[in-house]
């Protein structure tokens, strides 16, 4: 077996001191009342989006979704919401 150095101080502290929001999941409603920057500002802060769609989500979701999607995030329409992810955080389609 190989020795290698693991330095695990060093990576609970650039965990600790990473300033995402990740794992955090924020519920809301797409209908136009919140600005694109603010919905942009929760993904490149890590946060997952569930919005219910009240409208047209073509539309609503003209002002971020490319915005989103050049980043490397995700958007998908399942049933009435829209489903927003960051970099990283894949929307797994295999069980619909």
């Amino acid at each position: 077996m190989s020795d290698f150095d693991l330095d695990l101080q060093a990576v609970e502290d650039q965990m600790d001191g990473d300033e995402r929001e990740g794992g955090r999941i924020v519920l809301g409603i797409l209908d136009g009342s919140t600005p694109d920057e603010e919905w942009v500002a929760a993904v490149d802060g890590g946060a997952v989006l569930v919005l219910d769609v009240e409208g047209d989500v073509n539309q609503l979701a003209s002002g971020f979704a490319r915005e989103i999607t050049e980043r490397g995030g995700e958007l998908m329409r399942f049933r009435n919401f829209l489903l927003v992810t960051p970099p990283g955080v894949v929307i797994d389609t295999g069980r619909l």
